[in-house]
């Protein structure tokens, strides 16, 4: 376990994993032990620990975590989201953040104000989740928590519902109750003493009673932050609130039950009830608009979370029933309709449909499925019925990870992010500081009544201050892009990969299932002496037991062709040349010229064709039929059809396009220029693709690489932003930063003009937060009042508090309109 000792010292056992022997703990325990801010290092082999004794002013966990993964070994952590209720600005963030990070084993602790979750990194042997929840509670806060078996989203939903809704009654009844003070403050100049007379101490005794209620119960929200704060020697907005409402109120009781203390140099006291009523609910009705527009953010989420269908049809024997689709099994047999949503991941075991998967792919086109073919949970199942097999169910599913993917990339901060957090974390002390300052100039140099005067401004300096603007500019624009990202087929995982991605100016493809197809075709056939379809016949019936993904695509053309293949006898494969069979009483031999060379069969007349099909980037397989050259068939992985459109959309960008294969450069140069890409990386090997991109970067260029296959991963670990195809493999899609779910690589151009739109997006607000605070505060302070005779009515520093919060959140939702070029 972790303790603090008086010299600031930390002790702390790491879980370590993917130790295989001593010497593995012999290069831990020096790679730490040579590491800045450690006074020592003692791995223990048997227990899978490394017990660590570490300065954390000078290095911190996630640094020891690094330097373990470094050295090519593991940690154990675990990962929780922790719902939070009470977040009202950046500073609460801030506090909230520090208060997890003090916790012995927690490795990180990431706040999102927009979302209100907290996201902790941490060692699940030193800390756990109670700890957490204690700690957020200590700190002010609270955790929302499910009913055993109650869905955390739905719990959390109705939450967010109920306290809009209770934010709503206090607005209206704040309003109902402002309203009069408003009048009572006018009584006299409006004439309404001449109607009902009033004396002034009646008057304020009146506003006294309407104001307190507003002060103490409409804003008790605001007193419960502050002194939660408080209490962790901190402060937050409720601080600027509290303190500034109560100068308010305060001073005017004094000044209504002791009058006397103002009535200076012919002055009369006067009362500001109206001031600390108008002031709370304006700020609550600019935190309802806040609420409902980071409500509209979340849009996303909501629409995937509601694509889950609720009950799934089960076969069992000779029945049909309806169950809930928590109570579905992986292997259970399930029955879906035409127009029914089809429940979760399974493969089709009986009968056939068109089914429409725009919520995965963004394609508006159905995908024909049948038996053996894969269907996605939440998707429409269109034209026909079947049955098909539950392969992944729960939290497993492809939408399952899809949402848990967008709201991890939402709780994630972008750097940018981080750098608004340390100014707000240091906004709110300066901001007392400041109010403090401009108290004390106008009670010092203030023209008469100066005190008051120093009230007023000491309240509007307070109030108009906004760090909510602030906690907002980043995460609202993080949440609303990444869930347009989602629409289009684009999950962005981290905030980093959306900032990092307007930045690229290199794009890699992998070839092969990227750029490519993936799977072979026929291009075109060449006959000599022969049809093209006795050709087709002969190649294909000699291939049809074969694996071989050329000979695949052989057979797979002439049964597209409707031709009646024939059987084959004396199937032999010559490695590294071709195949030899007979088929209906000839020697047929497909392969390339060295096959056909062997068996002295003479090809000179073919040559040229099969030199301008290999210049295509194709490759030229000869057919010999009874020792006679009859023909070439010309195989190639082709280009997607979108491949072409998708490299102008990266250079229209002025993005420079790559492309990375392991074929000859012949071959790779010529499926480059038909993609219109001119630089080429050919003859790579698996494991030299992450060294190439290495060499790139070395070039002073921000790399993105797309690829689909295992031995991608390591390339895209090692880009500056990894963008995986969605339809490649799991590790391919682990190792990326953006994922294209539908496999269409327009997605890339996608996620990039998108990352471009987010963080111009991300500045507008980022610039409006800073500019509002820097101009406004001095107004407040009152330094336009020697020039122009201008003070800031702390009921408009309120109002416009408020609205500067609306602005940034309203702005963030223009991203909405974002549409791929």
């Amino acid at each position: 376990m972790a303790n603090t000792s008086a010299n600031k010292e930390n002790k702390v056992d790491i879980p370590v994993t993917g130790m295989s022997c001593a010497v593995c703990a012999s290069h831990i325990e020096g790679a730490l032990g040579t590491t800045k801010g450690v006074k020592s290092a003692l791995v223990n082999f048997a227990a899978e620990k490394a017990a660590v004794v570490y300065n954390p002013a000078e290095v911190s966990l996630s640094d020891l975590s690094a330097v373990i993964i470094g050295q090519g070994y593991g940690v154990s952590t675990s990962s929780i989201t922790l719902p939070v209720k009470g977040i009202s600005c950046a500073a609460c963030v801030s506090n909230i953040e520090e208060t997890l990070r003090s916790l012995p084993g927690v490795l990180s602790a990431s706040v999102n104000f927009a979302t209100e979750k907290a996201v902790i990194a941490y060692f699940p042997s030193l800390v756990g989740v109670r700890d957490f929840k204690r700690a957020v509670r200590d700190a002010g806060y609270d955790v929302v928590e499910a009913e055993k078996g109650e869905d955390i989203v739905e719990r959390e939903r109705a939450e967010r519902e109920a306290a809009y809704q209770e934010l709503k009654t206090k607005v209206m009844a704040g309003a109902f109750l402002a309203l009069p003070l408003m009048v009572l403050m006018q009584w006299h100049h409006i004439g309404l003493s001449q109607i009902i007379p009033l004396s002034v101490q009646t008057n304020h005794l009146i506003q006294l009673l309407l104001a307190t209620p507003v002060q103490f119960w409409i804003g008790r929200q605001f007193y419960a932050g502050a002194i939660a704060a408080a209490r962790h020697r901190t402060t937050n907005m409720n601080t600027l609130i509290a303190v500034g409402t109560s100068a308010a109120y305060f001073y005017s009781i004094v000044a209504t039950f002791f009058p006397k203390l103002f009535e200076i140099k012919g002055y009369s006291a006067e009362v500001y009830f109206d001031t600390s009523a108008t002031i709370i609910v304006l700020i609550l009705l600019g935190r309802l608009f806040e609420a409902r527009a980071k409500g509209q953010t979340s849009e996303a989420i909501k629409k995937l979370i509601g694509l889950q269908p609720r009950t799934a049809r089960v076969v069992k024997g000779d029945l049909e029933t309806d169950i809930p689709i928590e109570d579905v099994e992986i292997g259970d047999m399930l029955v879906v309709r035409p127009g029914e949503k089809i429940p979760v991941d399974g493969i089709i075991r009986e009968g056939y449909s068109s089914v429409d998967e725009a919520m995965v792919t963004g394609e508006s086109m159905p995908v024909e499925k049948q038996v053996g073919d894969l269907v996605i949970g939440a998707t429409l199942n269109k034209t026909g019925s079947f049955r098909f097999e539950a392969l992944k169910v729960g939290r497993e599913t492809m939408l399952a990870h899809i949402i848990d993917m967008v709201q991890s990339a939402q709780g994630s901060k972008p750097p940018i992010a981080r750098m608004a957090d340390l100014i707000a974390s240091y906004f709110v002390p300066a901001v007392m500081g400041i109010a403090a300052a401009t108290f004390i100039v106008w009670y010092v140099f203030g023209p008469a009544p100066s005190f008051t005067y120093a009230v007023l401004n000491f309240i509007a300096v307070l109030i108009i201050a906004c760090p909510c603007s602030l906690g907002l500019a980043t995460p609202t624009s993080v949440m609303v892009g990444t869930g347009k990202g989602a629409e289009y087929g684009v999950l962005i995982r981290t905030g980093d990969a959306l900032e990092i991605a307007h930045k690229v100016t290199t794009v890699v493809f992998d070839k092969t299932g990227t750029l490519t197809k993936g799977s072979p075709e026929v291009t075109e056939i060449i006959a000599s002496g022969v049809s093209e379809d006795e050709i087709l016949t002969y190649a294909a019936s000699a291939e049809k037991g074969s694996e071989h993904p050329l000979g695949e695509a052989i057979v797979r053309k002439a049964q597209e062709q409707g031709l009646v293949l024939k059987n084959a006898g004396k199937f032999n494969v010559v490695p590294g040349h071709g195949i030899r069979a007979e088929v209906d009483g000839q020697v047929i031999l497909l392969g390339n010229e060295r096959l056909m060379t062997g068996d002295g069969v003479p090809v000179d007349t073919l040559k040229t064709a099969a030199a301008k099909i290999a210049d295509q980037g194709k490759t030229p397989m000869y057919v010999s039929i009874n020792g006679q050259a009859s023909g070439i068939i010309a195989v190639a992985d082709t280009l997607k059809d979108e491949a072409i459109s998708a490299i102008k959309s990266l250079q229209a960008l002025g993005i420079e396009v790559v492309m990375m294969t392991g074929d000859n450069r012949r071959t790779g140069e010529a499926i480059a220029a038909q993609a219109g890409i001119s630089r080429v990386l050919a003859e790579v090997l698996p494991e030299e693709k992450a060294e190439n991109v290495r060499k790139l970067q070395a070039e002073a260029k921000i790399v993105a690489m797309v690829g689909d296959g295992i031995n991608d991963a390591p390339a895209l670990a090692q880009a500056d932003v990894g963008i995986a195809i969605g339809t490649g493999t799991d590790v391919a899609m682990e190792a990326a930063d953006i994922t294209l779910l539908s496999g269409d690589i327009r997605g890339v151009a996608t996620a990039i003009a998108l990352s471009k739109a987010t963080m111009r997006n991300i500045r507008q607000n980022l610039f409006w937060a800073f500019a509002y605070n820097v101009i406004l505060i001095p107004v407040a302070a009152g330094v336009l009042f020697p020039f122009f005779g201008i003070l800031l009515n702390p009921m408009l520093a309120a109002g416009a508090m408020g609205f500067s919060s609306v602005t940034v959140v309203s702005n963030a939702l223009r991203l909405k309109r974002f549409r791929p070029a």
